[in-house]
C-alpha cells in the first residue's frame, strides 16, 4: 500500500502551490481533500486522493507577480551582504522597462515576499528571476529541476597557447566540484574571447570554478535565457513582468 504523506508536500508535487502556500491556505480552511475541508496543519492524504483548493486560493495566487531584472553587476541576489545591495532594491516603478509588453500595473506590495529564484553572482550580470508565485521558485530551483540556463561568458586563457579541445571537452563533461562530478553541459566558443555555456545545475560560482580548473579566468559572465525566457532588450538595472504566456 502506498504511505500517507503530508498535505502541503503532496500539493508541492502537484504542482498545485509551494509547500508554505499549502500550509497557508490549510490554515484558511481553503483546501479540500474528497470534498471536506482539511484545516489541521500536518494532515496526510494517501496519493490517489482528490485535493482542490477554494476560488480564494486561487484568486490570490493569480495575484502574485514574477518579475524578470537585468541584474547589473555589483547587486547580490538574495539578502543584503557586506553592504551591497540586494537586486529586489532596484525595483520601483521608475526602474519598470518602458517597453514592458505586460498589463501589470506596479504596486509596493508586489515586494512582498519576492525572492530570487535562483542566484547569479555579485560580479556577474543579466537574467535574474524574483518571484511571489512558490511554484515557480520550486521548478526553477528544485534539486531536480529541468531548467536550463545559458551563460555568455569572456575568458582569457592563463597558459600558453590556446585552450585545447580536450580541455574544452572537459568542460562539456568530466569536471567534479566538491568532490562532485557535474552534469553534462554544453559549452562551445562563440568568437575568440568569448564562450556560451548551457547548464541544467546552479552551484556556487560554478562557471567560474569550471573555467579556473582548465586555465581560464572569467572576464564577464551574462546570462542571457532561463528555460524558454529570454532576456532580450530588456536593459540594465531595469526589469519587467513575466507575461502569462511565458512558460520557463
Amino acid at each position: 500500500m502506498s504511505e500517507p504523506v503530508r498535505l502541503s508536500k503532496r500539493m508541492s508535487e502537484l504542482g498545485i502551490s509551494s509547500r508554505r502556500e499549502a500550509d497557508e491556505w490549510i490554515e484558511k480552511g481553503w483546501v479540500k481533500v474528497d470534498g471536506k475541508v482539511v484545516s489541521q496543519l500536518g494532515s496526510k492524504v494517501l496519493p490517489h486522493q482528490k485535493i482542490t483548493i477554494e476560488k480564494q486560493a486561487s484568486q490570490e495566487q493569480s495575484r502574485r507577480v514574477t518579475i524578470l531584472i537585468n541584474k547589473p553587476m555589483g547587486y547580490v541576489s538574495g539578502q543584503a551582504e557586506d553592504g551591497y545591495k540586494p537586486a529586489v532594491a532596484l525595483i520601483s516603478e521608475d526602474t519598470h522597462w518602458k517597453d514592458d509588453p505586460s498589463k501589470e500595473k506596479f504596486r509596493p506590495s508586489q515586494l512582498r515576499s519576492l525572492v530570487p529564484a535562483g542566484r547569479l553572482d555579485i560580479d556577474s550580470v543579466g537574467l535574474l528571476v524574483l518571484t511571489q508565485d512558490g511554484r515557480i521558485a520550486k521548478h526553477l530551483i528544485g534539486e531536480n529541476s529541468p531548467t536550463d540556463k545559458e551563460y555568455l561568458v569572456r575568458v582569457k586563457y592563463t597558459r600558453p597557447g590556446r585552450l585545447p579541445d580536450s580541455e574544452l571537452n572537459m568542460l562539456r563533461h568530466g569536471l567534479k566540484l566538491d568532490g562532485k562530478a557535474l552534469l553534462p553541459a554544453k559549452v562551445e566558443w562563440q568568437n575568440d574571447d568569448q564562450l556560451r555555456f548551457v547548464l541544467r545545475e546552479g552551484k556556487k560560482r560554478q562557471i567560474r570554478r569550471m573555467c579556473e580548473a582548465v586555465g581560464l579566468r572569467v572576464i564577464g559572465l551574462k546570462r542571457i535565457r532561463i528555460g524558454n525566457v529570454r532576456l532580450g532588450d530588456l536593459p540594465t538595472g531595469q526589469w519587467r513582468y513575466l507575461r502569462p504566456e511565458e512558460k520557463f
